[in-house]
């Protein structure tokens, strides 16, 4: 059988031929622009899901390394100011030493005072360090100052220190302003909660005779005027002080009015439970890794029956039996700590449940797929300070002192500023003890410079792990995509050459006709 081909079978299949040799140069072409290998998923299908793959990565390993730098922002600043507090604290020890010897007249410890006061504003303002607009040293506040100045209280009345912290009416507010502190002493107990006092302004050398606000702030509470500065206290703490007419301070209950600084961050301290279907109060101590959640199954006899959950409900640890229920407190245990619900603020009912919600201060940074560093710090655990807690048995916020291993003597705040009070009154013993804790608050923020630096460390070591990471994909995602210039040259060679050959053969084809042999 004999095919005819025609004119338009002919020309079609010529167009078809360079069609398909131009769409390989091209291509070719293309690669040869890109010097990739694989522009489209078509180009090779396993390749392209690996080039993807690693694109994420690389990503990945960008993000982390911008985190690194964030992260090292943050330490390096830490750090540089942890350094210049420590030797600003040597530097008032050198202050202290020299006031604390018996040589020293109260003039040489007045213009003592004078420096060590303006060192302790300078304290305040390095703990209130920025990164950038974010607080260093405030908690997760980032956007509050850590400190805000004011006065505080000292005494030399351990009883009236106890009764000062009694949680029923607990602490004290001091509001004013004084260019130097204020010495109270308490000269007679006649009058039923409000002892008659005396206070100084000028370190002892002169008095005048206070007097209380009216009326007072409430009923368990009175107001002592001193000029410009005025103090509450409880009932009970007044109660506790005992009166002496005596100029020595060895006698009777003295009180010093001096410099303070008030933590604004927040901490991992608090502890916050709620209820959800009972009016009852409840309060939560010990140290929670997360949220737990409580629900009371049976509290019809005594023990109570309960069950509780770390994971949002999903699932119960049931079977639990509280403590002897009381008629004041019950108190059931819970991984992390204990809840103890207050008997007198209501009835509890099977079914009510309970969220103990422990408060984060940390702001954590993933640098790496498997680590993680925390960059802030939270002030009242460096440098101490007066602080906001919650008593046992209320909800009611109060300042107290910072304490570091169950002591004061590590509360860099409150050592410089009792000192500044002692300086300005010239007692020598209270600069001794002040001198004595300023070693245990400079080796308090030592310890958080030691933190800083290994933080410091790991974070150089991941980042340059994040590095080879980085250029490992690099390498792998260039492999994969990646054209071979020398064998791209050569087949862009081939197809053009291909090209020009299936044209001039096209032209020669379409020039035969039976007409030109006529």
């Amino acid at each position: 059988m004999v095919m005819r081909v025609t004119q338009q079978s002919l020309y079609g299949t010529v167009i078809r031929q360079n069609n398909a040799s131009l769409a390989k140069l091209m291509d070719t072409n293309n690669h040869a622009s890109t010097q990739k290998r694989i522009n489209a998923p078509s180009d090779d299908p396993n390749g392209a899901v690996q080039v993807l793959n690693t694109r994420i990565d690389l990503s990945q390993l960008a993000q982390y390394g911008r985190n690194i730098d964030a992260a090292q922002g943050w330490l390096t600043q830490a750090d540089s100011t942890l350094s210049s507090v420590s030797t600003l604290v040597t530097t008032i020890k050198g202050y202290a030493e020299q006031a604390a010897t018996g040589t020293i007249t109260k003039e040489n410890r007045g213009e003592i005072a004078s420096a060590v006061r303006q060192y302790y504003e300078q304290l305040v303002s390095m703990a209130n360090t920025s990164y950038g607009e974010q607080s260093l040293f405030a908690g997760n506040k980032t956007d509050t100052a850590a400190y805000t100045m004011g006065l505080g209280l000292t005494s030399n009345d351990a009883t009236f220190d106890a009764a000062l912290k009694d949680q029923t009416a607990p602490g004290y507010t001091v509001s004013g302003n004084t260019d130097s502190a204020v010495l109270v002493q308490f000269t007679d107990k006649t009058a039923p909660d409000q002892p008659a006092f005396r206070y100084s302004t000028d370190g002892g050398t002169t008095w005048q005779t206070g007097a209380y606000a009216a009326p007072a702030p409430s009923a368990d509470t009175e107001t002592l005027e001193m000029g410009g500065v005025s103090m509450t206290l409880s009932h009970a703490a007044l109660n506790s002080v005992t009166v002496s007419t005596k100029t020595d301070d060895s006698a009777g209950t003295w009180l010093w009015i001096r410099p303070a600084a008030y933590y604004q961050g927040n901490t991992n301290d608090d502890i916050a439970v709620t209820s959800a279907n009972n009016t009852m109060t409840a309060t939560a101590k010990g140290s929670f890794s997360g949220n737990v959640q409580v629900r009371l199954d049976d509290t019809s006899g005594d023990p109570y029956v309960y069950s509780y959950s770390t994971d949002g409900g999903a699932s119960w640890v049931t079977g639990n039996t509280s403590g002897a229920v009381g008629a004041s407190v019950t108190t059931l245990s819970v991984p992390g700590g204990i809840l103890s619900l207050d008997m007198t603020s209501g009835t509890p009912a099977n079914g009510n449940q309970f969220f103990i919600q422990p408060s984060t201060a940390d702001i954590s940074i993933g640098i790496s797929p498997t680590d993680s560093v925390v960059v802030n710090g939270v002030g009242k655990d460096i440098f101490g300070g007066m602080y906001q807690t919650t008593a046992s048995n209320a909800s009611t916020k109060y300042y107290t002192a910072a304490t570091f291993d169950g002591s004061e003597s590590g509360n860099l705040m409150e050592t410089v500023g009792k000192l500044v009070g002692y300086l300005e009154t010239n007692n020598q013993s209270g600069i001794q003890k002040c001198l004595d804790d300023l070693t245990a608050s400079q080796n308090q923020v030592l310890v958080s410079a030691a933190s800083v630096g290994a933080k410091e460390n790991r974070v150089t070591s991941t980042k340059d792990m994040v590095t080879t990471l980085s250029e490992n994909s690099t390498k792998t995602l260039s492999n994969v995509e990646d054209a071979d210039l020398t064998e791209l040259i050569t087949k862009l060679s081939e197809q053009e050459l291909a090209y020009q050959a299936v044209l001039k053969s096209s032209s020669m084809v379409m020039n035969l006709s039976l007409v030109s042999y006529i």
